[in-house]
C-alpha cells in the first residue's frame, strides 16, 4: 500500500506542479511523469524496506517530505527568478537565502498552490500510524520490484524514441537540449532534475544536430509591432573579401587542428576557423584612447527612461546612440549570466555559474584585460556583497581591481543598496587617473517592487506617488530613480575632474525586470508585451558628450556589446571567437534568446511553435530558416565549449607574433 501511495503521491505532485507553474495539465508530461514516477516510487519504497519495521513508515514520510520540499522550493524559485535552480545552484543555496524576505513574501502570496503540494505529505503523516508495518521484503521480491522500475523506465524511454524528435519534443529534451522549464512541463520535474544532476556530474553539453524539421513561414501582420524597417536588413557578404581589413588575429588554426588531442577539439578549431569575421568599419577606433565606463544595471528597462523621473538616463538615451531593436535575454542564472554575456560576448553554459567558472580560465579578450594591456587603470565596483556569485573570483580574472560592499566600499546597510552611494564612494578612485576603464554592477533596481519591501522604492516614493499607475509599477520606477541619480552623480564627478568629454559611457541591463509579471510590464510599456520576444526588448545606452545622436535599427543584443565596444575602442581582437558581433559591422544581425528563439534582419523564429515570421520586405525560404537554426545551435554549443575547455588558453599559444 505504501508503494502505491508513494507512486500516486509523486504523480500528484507532478500534475499539480505542472498546472501551477505553467497553467497546463494536458501535455505529454501527463503521460511521461506517470511512467517516470514508478521507478522513483519503487526506489523510495526499497529504501524504506532497508529499515526496521517500526521505522519504515517514518522513513517513507521523510522521503516524501524531502521530495515535497524540492517541488515547493522549485516553485518558489521559479516565481522569483522565472527559472528553476540547478544542482550547481543548490550547492550555493546560502546565497539565495539572503533573499529570505522575498521568499517569505512568495510563500505567503502563493499559499494556495503550496498547500496543494503539501497534501500527500500531510495525509501520510495523518494515516501512517494506521498503516500496518509491512513485512520483510525478500530478496526475490526486491529483484521483482527493481525489474518493475527498470521496465517502467524502458517503456518511458521507448515512447520517447517512438515520438517526434524535433526541437523541444520530449525526446529532444531528454537527450539533446537543456531547457528545464519546458522539460518540466513535458517530462516532469523529477526527470528534469535527474537529467540536470547527470549532466552536471558528467559535464554534459547539448548535442549538435542538423535541422531537418518542418518550418512554418508566416508574414508579418499589419498590427505586429516587429520593428524591422526595410533599411534594417543589412547586406551580408557571403565570402571573406580580399583587400578588406577584418577584426581578426593571426591565429594558426591549421596548427591547432593538426595538434588537436581529440576529434572534439579538432571540430572546435575548425568551427572557429570558418566563422566569418566582421569587417572593420567607419566606427573602428572612433573612441580609441577614450576613458570607458560600462554599467550593468540591475533590472533596468526602457520603461524606466522618462524625462520627468529619470532625466539623466533620458538625456543619454536621446543624445547618444539609439538602439531601437536591442534585446537582453534572460539566462538561467539571471544577473550573473547577464553579466557573463555582457563581459565575455559568450552564451552562458547551462547548469553552472558561468561567470564564477570563468575565474579559473584565461580571459584575454575582456575589456578589463584588453585595456589594462593598453595602460588603462581598470576597476570594478558592486554595491552588494563582494563575494555574491563569487565575483571576488571572477572579476579580478576579467582584469579589474574589484571593490564591493564588504571589500573596499563602505555602503550603508539596506535592501537593495544605493547606487548613488556606490558612485559617490567610487568615482574618486579613478577619475583623476586617465586613461581608465571602470565596470559597475548596480543593485538599486532589484526586486521586490514594493514600497514596504524595497528601500530604494521607499526612498523615492514621493516622486512617483501621483502617477496613474499601480503601486507595483510605481515602486519599480521609484527604485530606478536611484540609478538615474547615481548616473547624475557620476557625470558630475567626471565633469569636475575634466574628463567627461573624453569618456564613453555604456549602460545596459542584466535582464528584463522579471520581478514584474507581464501585466505590470505591459502597463509600463503602454501596450501588451508578448512573452516570446517583446518582454526581452531592452535598451543599450551608449553616450559621450557632444556626439551626434544616431539611430541604429539593426536587431542586436547584450551578446553584441563586447565586440561592439572592442571595435569602437580600436582594440585588437578576433571577432570569430565571440558569439556576438560588432553592431556597426555589415554582418547579418542575430539575436538569440535562452529558448533558442531568434531574430535576424529578415524576421524572427519561435522555436517552440516552429514558426518564422518574416519581416516586411524580406525574402525568406525554409532553407534559410533551417540554416539559421543550425547556426544558433552551433553558437550555443561552441560557446559552452569555450568555457568548458578553457579555449582561450589554447588560442593564446597559437597567435602568431
Amino acid at each position: 500500500m505504501l508503494l502505491i501511495y508513494l507512486i500516486a503521491a509523486l504523480y500528484y505532485l507532478e500534475s499539480v506542479f505542472r498546472i501551477v507553474f505553467s497553467g497546463k495539465f494536458l501535455s505529454s508530461g501527463l503521460f511521461y511523469s506517470l511512467l517516470f514516477a514508478v521507478p522513483v516510487g519503487v526506489l523510495c519504497y526499497l529504501i524504506c524496506t532497508a529499515f526496521k519495521e517500526e521505522k519504515r513508515n517514518t522513513v517513507g514520510c521523510t522521503l516524501l517530505g524531502v521530495i515535497t520540499f524540492v517541488f515547493i522550493s522549485q516553485f518558489i524559485y521559479y516565481k522569483i527568478f522565472r527559472m528553476f535552480y540547478t544542482l550547481y545552484s543548490a550547492s550555493n543555496a546560502g546565497q539565495v537565502f539572503e533573499f529570505w524576505e522575498i521568499i517569505m513574501i512568495k510563500l505567503k502570496n502563493d499559499i494556495g498552490p503550496i498547500s496543494l503540494m503539501l497534501v500527500p505529505f500531510v495525509l501520510l503523516l495523518i494515516v501512517k500510524k494506521w498503516i500496518k508495518p509491512f513485512k520483510v521484503v525478500k530478496t526475490k521480491e526486491r529483484f521483482a520490484l527493481g525489474g518493475i522500475a527498470i521496465l517502467a523506465q524502458l517503456i518511458a524511454v521507448g515512447f520517447l524514441h517512438l515520438g517526434a524528435k524535433d526541437a523541444y519534443s520530449p525526446y529532444d529534451l531528454y537527450y539533446q537540449h537543456h531547457y528545464p522549464i519546458i522539460a518540466a512541463e513535458k517530462l516532469g520535474l523529477m526527470t528534469t532534475l535527474r537529467l540536470d544532476a547527470k549532466r552536471t556530474l558528467f559535464d554534459w553539453n547539448p548535442g549538435l544536430t542538423e535541422s531537418n524539421q518542418e518550418v512554418v513561414l508566416l508574414s508579418q501582420a499589419p498590427d505586429d509591432d516587429m520593428d524591422f524597417p526595410d533599411s534594417s536588413v543589412p547586406a551580408m557578404s557571403e565570402n571573406v573579401e580580399e583587400n578588406v581589413d577584418y577584426n581578426e588575429l593571426d591565429i594558426d588554426f591549421d596548427k591547432l587542428i593538426a595538434e588537436a588531442d581529440s576529434e572534439e577539439m579538432k571540430a572546435m578549431h575548425t568551427y572557429f576557423k570558418n566563422v566569418k569575421p566582421t569587417a572593420k568599419n567607419e566606427y573602428t577606433g572612433k573612441y580609441k584612447g577614450y576613458n570607458l565606463i560600462t554599467i550593468t544595471a540591475e533590472g533596468f528597462s526602457p520603461y524606466a527612461i522618462r524625462e520627468d523621473l529619470t532625466p539623466t538616463l533620458y538625456k543619454l538615451s536621446k543624445e547618444g546612440y539609439q538602439f531601437t531593436n536591442f534585446y537582453t535575454p534572460l539566462w538561467e542564472l539571471s544577473t550573473s549570466d547577464g553579466e557573463y554575456a555582457l563581459c565575455t560576448g559568450q552564451i552562458p553554459k547551462s547548469g553552472i555559474w558561468s561567470m564564477a567558472s570563468s575565474g579559473a580560465n584565461a580571459m584575454p579578450f575582456t575589456l578589463g584585460n584588453q585595456l589594462a594591456k593598453e595602460g588603462y587603470k581598470t576597476m570594478a565596483f558592486h554595491d552588494h556583497d563582494y563575494d555574491y556569485y563569487d565575483r571576488d573570483i571572477s572579476h579580478p580574472n576579467l582584469g579589474y581591481d574589484y571593490r564591493a560592499k564588504g571589500k573596499g566600499l563602505d555602503i550603508e546597510e539596506a535592501w537593495p543598496e544605493s547606487d548613488v552611494e556606490m558612485m559617490d564612494e567610487s568615482a574618486a578612485e579613478y577619475v583623476h587617473d586617465a586613461p581608465f576603464h571602470t565596470y559597475y554592477m548596480t543593485v538599486s533596481g532589484h526586486m521586490n517592487y514594493s514600497f514596504s519591501e524595497n528601500d530604494m522604492s521607499k526612498k523615492n516614493e514621493d516622486l512617483v506617488k501621483d502617477l496613474d499607475l499601480s503601486e507595483t509599477a510605481k515602486a519599480y520606477l521609484a527604485c530606478q530613480i536611484e540609478l538615474d541619480r547615481a548616473i547624475e552623480s557620476l557625470l558630475k564627478q567626471l565633469e569636475e575632474a575634466g574628463v567627461l568629454d573624453h569618456t564613453l559611457i555604456a549602460i545596459t541591463p542584466d535582464h528584463y525586470p522579471y520581478g514584474l509579471n507581464n501585466e505590470y510590464i505591459s502597463e509600463l510599456a503602454g501596450k501588451t508585451v508578448d512573452e516570446d520576444f517583446g518582454i526581452y526588448k531592452s535598451t543599450f545606452l551608449l553616450y559621450t558628450p557632444g556626439m551626434t545622436p544616431t539611430v541604429i535599427d539593426k536587431p542586436c543584443s547584450s551578446l553584441d556589446v563586447l565586440p561592439t565596444l572592442s571595435n569602437l575602442m580600436g582594440l585588437e581582437y578576433d571577432s570569430r571567437l565571440f558569439v556576438g558581433t560588432d553592431i556597426f559591422s555589415s554582418s547579418e544581425p542575430l539575436v538569440m534568446l535562452y529558448s533558442r528563439n531568434f531574430i535576424t534582419g529578415k524576421g524572427r523564429y519561435n522555436a517552440l511553435t516552429k514558426e518564422f515570421t518574416t519581416a516586411i520586405g524580406a525574402d525568406v525560404d525554409e532553407d534559410y530558416v533551417r540554416d539559421m537554426i543550425d547556426t544558433v545551435d552551433a553558437k550555443f554549443y561552441y560557446s559552452a565549449k569555450v568555457l568548458e575547455e578553457n579555449y582561450y588558453e589554447k588560442i593564446l599559444s597559437a597567435i602568431k607574433e
